[in-house]
């Protein structure tokens, strides 16, 4: 499992007003990049494979798809402050795509808001709980996979 609350900071945490303040965008670009970080380093550690081959696993992991799946498993873990903040995230702009469930790329992008948001704040053992439970079932399999 990923335990993101031991991953180094970059910067010192913000204050939740200060996370406020940022644009949804933001938040969603900071939280891609500590999710995408998150699903390799869980693949680099349980694959220790080739590189091309957990590069393929993580698309898979972080697909707009797999991100909704994900949601759905966190969704009634989140407190009030989180539900406002992934609110605030999800892309509500149109777009067409024919690889891409229009609803699944509205929700997809809340999560990676409120990880931004979360990891912006300094609430690792947070992140790290609602990661593993996205993405982990009780008995260690993958939680977001049908």
């Amino acid at each position: 499992m990923n335990d993101i609350s031991k991953m180094p900071r970059i910067a010192a945490p913000i204050s939740d007003s200060e996370a406020d303040a940022l644009d949804a965008g933001v938040l969603a670009f900071v939280g891609d990049a500590v999710q995408t970080l998150a699903v390799r380093t869980r693949l680099a550690l349980s694959m220790g494979t080739k590189s091309g081959e957990m590069r393929r696993a993580q698309i898979r992991e972080v697909s707009a798809e797999a991100q909704a799946k994900a949601f759905r498993n966190i969704e009634k873990l989140l407190s009030e402050e989180e539900t406002r903040v992934y609110k605030r995230s999800r892309n509500t702009h149109t777009f067409s795509s024919r690889h891409i469930d229009v609803y699944d790329y509205i929700v997809a992008t809340g999560p990676e808001g409120l990880i931004g948001y979360l990891y912006l704040t300094g609430k690792n053992e947070r992140l790290t709980e609602l990661i593993n439970a996205a993405y982990f079932s009780a008995n260690g399999e993958e939680g977001h996979r049908d």
